[in-house]
This record gives structure tokens, C-alpha cells and sequence, in this order.
């Protein structure tokens, strides 16, 4: 017997979700695929339960520039509580080290010029990282000692916004693989007085800002229009180079062959994309002249 066919709609396009604190992504994710009755979906970039604001989820075709968006630059704004770390980084975390000592906010902003550049970050015990096949947070969990090494993270900025005698409010500017609960771990620990997060939003992840987020009550309500929320394919390549080609071009690079590009207006050597009739056909880099198709997109112009 044949198996039943799905019902689901093929949808293509970014949905940019402000996700509410309670919610773990694959929640989220779950309940817009439900929203949208979306056969494909994923999100860019994972966002703890305890953290709210931008989660990108990429449907159908566009899953396809999830890497690329979840490369770029990722903006926080998150409250830091002084006087107690806990196993996690988080409030949802058990003490571990407690301190009667608070930073005064001059000794918290001469301390962050350590925290920018690249720098040396030991993830939290409790992470998505995987050990041997087996998530940290699992072993975490399950009371097993987690010994994560130390790896390269890049900080773009990290400023002060204000704070109070037990807390203080930063907001950083980092690449992928940052933890911002790693860095309140450790600014805790050099000012001598611990700290682990008690807020945490998400105001960007690559292209997408908290102007392109739609609420998530706003989605899932009587008389919603879900459909108007959806942005396109090309909004997760928004960032690169776009080269314009025409259906020849296109079919080229839709084969997987590299497409010799002329005229004063071809990108210089990096990362691009191919768009033909205002949609995106193929990504991949310039190199010597030609665009080499690394992803390629299903989509009809």
C-alpha cells in the first residue's frame, strides 16, 4: 500500500519570529510549520527557552540559506544579576558560587574592552555542543561531569547600557558560536563578584532586526493573515553580492556549471548570488571571473 501523501504546502520564504521567553526553538518552529501547514522548516540559529527576540525561520527554499544567515552577525541585550553564578549561566541554573561583593559600574566598563575581539570562550556546561554524540546539556542533566575546551569566539562590541547596585544591563555586538551567558560567567568572575543571566533578547541575527519580527500571539490568532508576514527567499541573502543573469545563465548554474560573469557591474571575489527576474537562482563564489554554484534554488521566475 502507498503511503498517504502529505498535505502540507510547499511555502518558500522567511518568517522572522519574535519568540517569547517559555518557548525552546524547535517549539517555535513546530508551531509555525502548524501556522503555515509548511512541509519544510528551520530556523537559523538557536535561542535558549529563558531568551526572547529574533528567531529567523526559513521555510521551504529557503532552508537552503540558513548557513549563511546564522553566520552573520548576531546583536544581544541581556541583564546580568551580580552575587550568585549558577550551573547553567542562567536563572534556571542552581548556585554554585555566591558572593556579598557588587561591581561599581566604572569597574564593570573597564573590564569590557577584555571581552572584544576574538577571544578564548569555554561554552557553558550547559549547551547544545556535542561530546562524543552526546549533547552537553544532556550530560549536564543527567549530573555527568561536562569539561568543554576552550574555543575562538569574535566580539564585535560589548557596551554598558546601565545598571543597579545587584545588576546591569549590556548589550553585544559577536559572531557565531558566541555565548553571551558565558560571557556574564566570566565577567562575574574577573570583577570578583560572579553573575549569571537573568534577561536575555536577541535584536539580530545577520540580515533580519527586530523590525522585521512579527509576535508570535500575532500569528497564531483568529483573523490572523500569516502570509503577509512572510518575506522571500532572497531576504537571507541580503547581505551578499547580487549578480543578475539571464534564463541561459540560470539554467547554467541550475546544471551546477560555473557562469563566466562580463561587464563593469560583476562582483568582485567572495560570496554571491545569482538572481534571474528578481529571483534567486543560485549561491556561490566569484572566483577568477566566474560565479561557482555552490546551492542552488528551486524556484519558478
Amino acid at each position: 500500500m502507498n503511503a498517504p501523501r502529505s498535505k502540507r504546502t510547499e511555502i518558500n520564504g522567511w518568517l522572522i519570529l519574535d519568540k517569547p521567553v517559555g518557548l525552546t526553538s524547535t517549539q517555535a518552529v513546530s508551531r509555525l510549520k502548524r501556522i503555515f501547514n509548511a512541509k519544510k522548516a528551520g530556523h537559523a540559529g538557536t535561542l535558549d527557552p529563558l531568551a526572547s527576540g529574533i528567531l529567523p525561520v526559513a521555510f521551504g527554499e529557503a532552508t537552503k540559506t540558513v548557513p549563511f544567515v546564522q553566520d552573520g552577525e548576531k546583536a544581544y541585550r541581556f541583564t546580568v544579576q551580580w552575587g550568585i553564578e549558577t550551573d547553567s549561566d542562567d536563572a534556571d541554573g542552581k548556585p554554585v558560587r555566591t558572593s556579598d561583593r557588587r561591581p561599581a559600574p566604572d569597574q564593570i566598563a573597564n573590564l569590557l574592552p577584555e571581552f572584544t575581539g576574538t577571544i578564548m570562550q569555554t561554552p557553558p556546561s550547559f549547551s547544545a555542543i556535542k561530546i562524543a554524540g552526546e549533547r552537553a546539556y544532556d550530560m549536564a542533566r543527567d549530573g555527568e561531569e561536562v569539561i568543554l575546551q576552550p574555543r575562538p569566539v569574535t566580539i564585535h562590541s560589548l557596551e554598558l547600557v546601565s545598571t543597579t547596585d545587584d545588576d546591569a544591563v549590556l548589550e553585544a555586538k559577536c559572531g557565531k558560536g558566541t555565548y553571551v551567558r558565558a560571557i556574564a560567567r566570566d565577567l562575574g568572575r574577573l570583577l570578583g563578584c560572579f553573575g549569571h543571566v537573568t534577561a536575555l533578547r536577541r535584536t539580530r541575527v545577520g540580515p533580519f532586526t527586530e523590525e522585521d519580527a512579527v509576535p508570535l500571539a500575532e500569528l497564531d490568532c483568529e483573523g490572523a493573515q500569516p502570509f503577509e508576514d512572510l518575506l522571500s527567499v532572497e531576504a537571507g541573502l541580503s547581505e551578499f553580492a547580487c549578480v543578475v543573469v539571464d534564463r541561459d545563465g540560470a539554467a547554467r548554474l541550475r546544471r551546477g556549471q560555473s557562469l563566466i560573469l562580463r561587464g563593469r557591474d560583476a562582483p568582485a571575489e567572495g560570496f554571491a548570488y545569482a538572481a534571474c527576474g528578481g529571483v534567486p537562482v543560485a549561491f556561490g563564489t566569484v572566483q577568477g571571473g566566474e560565479l561557482l554554484p555552490s546551492r542552488v534554488f528551486n524556484l519558478a521566475f
